[in-house]
């Protein structure tokens, strides 16, 4: 499957969750990965909670012109996260080593389950 189809229109099968032998270079090559390590549904519910909370937060800080929302910020992009990957995924967070592939993983995968492209059950 072409490195873009596996982005924007992955339907197949996942690939493992393994560690890879290799640094990733793109974020076309991290996101089957990203998926392989984010296959438990409670922790994609969490991922999701967490992610929705930083979209409603920032709109707060925005709206309301308080600033102070956006320190809310980190607890709900790493909290929910940590809490899925210690006691469901029972793996360590791609965030400490690729934070930025993390990160725009993170909101991938919160637009496909938010669209039905991606299920909560995988």
């Amino acid at each position: 499957m072409a490195p873009v189809a596996l982005l924007f229109g992955f339907t197949g099968t996942r690939m493992a969750a393994t560690p890879p032998t290799e640094r990733f270079t793109s974020l076309k090559e991290f996101f089957p990965f990203y998926l392989g390590e984010h296959r438990n549904p409670t922790s994609r519910v969490l991922h999701f909670i967490g992610t929705a909370l930083i979209a409603v937060w920032i709109v707060l800080a925005v709206g309301t012109r308080n600033a102070m929302w956006l320190w809310l910020i980190p607890v709900g992009g790493y909290g929910f996260a940590w809490v899925g990957h210690a006691f469901f995924e029972r793996n360590k967070p791609a965030t400490f080593k690729y934070p930025l592939y993390s990160l725009a993983s993170d909101f991938i995968l919160f637009w496909r389950l938010l669209t039905g492209r991606e299920r909560f059950r995988p």
